[in-house]
């Protein structure tokens, strides 16, 4: 049985989230350049289904149906993300004036409908012709995303209540950069790390441009882990804190406290870091945290396999293993389902950052089951998810009963979409996409958030 889920403040914002690769498919209508991405799924073997994004689940086109389902949802806000080189075909210079048009009008729809729009301005997709120019290991992409930004806001800022400028950098540096498991496929282990610099660059560049260009409530979308130790002895808990610093407070601290998390780290990074780290922590108006599991952090050892990371293999030469969680519920994508991790995390986060942490929302949260519709009733009875949300919530509303203010909640995702490099293997919607159709059919659990949000909103 389903836990019933808390009264919420009658002002907490609840959502649903998206990203512009994942969802949109016409990967050249209005002139729209290449990503790092449409070139990636191009190369043999990087897809675990062979599959691409060039239509995924067309919401280009279908968006006015999208914004449809989000209204009888009942959500106050709809996080989306702007294809960079959907506006600059080239990721600098010469803008695409339909590439803009689609987002005046997504924006336009969601006004209309009530919903708050909540653009990302950098979900994972760099222009390919910046990729082959360096990519996020080159100072100038930092730069060409603050001239990214002005664009955006100066189009779309009197509409727009809420910006997030980058989501999960740890996650670009980590699978994009240092394992090679995502785009653009660079296996640099720790020679990544300029990545991480130039993103956070990017973010506090960014900020100062919305700002400029009259964009408010700005915050950040960051991935965020409470990381447990493997063991009680020396070698694993250090371990398990040099992979904090490493997937947490390598972003966390330069925004929240403008110094890095250790002085040896932030000699390895191009600078001048010093005179960046004054950019990267301008003061925000709320951060955003993105949470899915914890993870078990331990020593290496040899025979042992070196685990996970976000379903990609751990180099064995690293200094930590990744463990399995054990004991717990698992979603299809292998991930634990660890609903008080969420509370932990954001308790912890309030704890060591203290009055430099500004409000809080969850800008994800979510999980991958593959229910499909019945045979006979085309029902999709999707009770793991319902579930996972519901303990996802109360482990929330536990941690703003502790003190912590958390204003608001955004599911990932909608719509089922392309996972990235697994295709379309995970499903993650609260609305079911088949396919071969593009047909969108929601699911219980669609019903169970539309009923949760009538009651707690």
């Amino acid at each position: 049985m389903t836990a019933p889920v808390p009264q919420f403040p009658a002002d907490f914002l609840w959502g649903v989230s998206a990203s512009a690769f994942q969802i949109e498919g016409s990967p050249t209508a209005g002139g729209r350049g290449p990503s790092s991405w449409d070139a990636f799924t191009r190369e043999a073997g990087r897809i675990k289904d062979g599959s691409h994004a060039d239509v995924a689940t067309d919401h280009y086109r279908r968006y006015r149906e999208d914004v449809a389902l989000m209204a009888g949802l009942g959500v106050g806000a709809y996080r989306f993300s702007v294809s960079w080189s959907r506006v600059l075909p080239d990721g600098h210079g010469r803008v695409s004036r339909e590439g803009l048009d689609f987002y005046d009008r997504l924006v336009d729809a969601l006004c209309t409908a009530g919903i708050a729009p909540v653009p990302t301005l950098f979900h994972w997709d760099t222009p390919l012709a910046l990729e082959e120019k360096g990519g996020w290991l080159s100072r100038d992409t930092a730069e060409r995303f603050a001239a990214y930004a002005s664009v955006v806001a100066e189009r779309l800022a009197d509409r727009v209540p809420m910006w997030i400028t980058v989501n999960e950098p740890a996650e670009v540096t980590l699978l994009g950069y240092g394992l090679g498991e995502h785009a653009p496929g660079r296996r640099l282990v720790f020679d990544a790390l300029p990545a991480a610099h130039h993103q956070l660059l990017a973010h506090g560049l960014g900020v100062q441009a919305l700002r400029a260009a009259g964009a408010r409530q700005i915050g950040i979308a960051a991935s965020h882990s409470p990381v447990w130790a493997a063991g009680d002895g020396e070698a694993d808990r250090g371990a398990a804190e040099l992979y904090d610093v490493l997937t947490n407070r390598l972003f966390s601290d330069p925004i929240l406290t403008g110094a890095y998390p250790d002085e040896g780290l932030a000699s390895l990074l191009p600078g001048p870091v010093a005179e960046d780290l004054a950019t990267i922590s301008a003061p925000l108006d709320w951060y955003g945290v993105n949470y899915y599991n914890p993870m078990l952090v331990g020593a290496p050892q040899q025979g042992r396999p070196a685990g996970e990371f976000g379903g990609i293999g751990i180099p064995a030469d690293l200094p930590f293993a990744i463990r399995p969680i054990e004991g717990y519920a698992h979603t299809d994508f292998g991930w634990p389902v660890v609903p008080d991790g969420l509370r932990e995390l954001l308790v912890s986060l309030r704890e060591r950052y203290g009055d430099r942490l500004p409000p809080l929302y969850v800008t994800e949260n979510g999980c991958s089951y593959g229910d499909g519709p019945d045979p006979v009733t085309g029902r999709i009875a999707d009770d793991r998810r319902i579930a996972y949300h519901a303990g996802h919530l109360g482990a929330l509303h536990r941690a703003m009963e502790e003190g912590v203010d958390v204003r608001g909640y955004f599911i990932w995702s909608i719509l089922d979409n392309f996972e990235w490099a697994e295709g379309y293997r995970q499903r993650f919607g609260l609305v079911h996409v088949d396919y071969e159709t593009l047909e969108r059919t929601p699911k219980d659990s669609y019903a169970w958030y539309r009923d949760v949000i009538k009651g707690r909103g």
